[in-house]
């Protein structure tokens, strides 16, 4: 288990920021924390329930879990997900791969990351 030596909620940029004992370095952003929450909310029992309109989501508070996790709150009201030490390093280290595979997600749901933008697709 890696379990970060720093944690960091930097408000200005909307970002954890996590480091490790073994000079490894992180911030990733509350918009892509809470698209890939771990809550039930957005896993859906198995399910993943795609969450879209996020862009401007923020995150307001970070506590322990015990000593193996974090629980995030963020300012849309969202605060049900325990992000274990694994979960975040494993956010940290595929954050490119998982943001990547999650723009392609809402793109090919007509979805988009701001809330006050519908997408329409045209079909040719």
């Amino acid at each position: 288990m890696l379990i970060p030596t720093r944690i960091k909620l930097n408000k200005s940029s909307k970002t954890l920021e996590l480091g490790y004992a073994d000079g490894q370095q992180f911030a990733l952003p509350a918009e892509f924390l809470r698209v890939h929450s771990p809550s039930a909310e957005v896993q859906g029992h198995g399910n993943p329930i795609l969450q879209y309109g996020k862009i401007n989501v923020a995150l307001t508070d970070v506590q322990p879990a015990g000593n193996y996790a974090l629980k995030l709150t963020f300012d849309d009201g969202h605060d049900s997900g325990i992000f274990t030490w694994n979960y975040l390093h494993e956010l940290a280290t595929q954050h490119t791969s998982m943001w990547q595979t999650y723009l392609a997600q809402l793109s090919a749901a007509g979805r988009s990351r701001d809330p006050d933008e519908s997408v329409v697709r045209i079909m040719l």
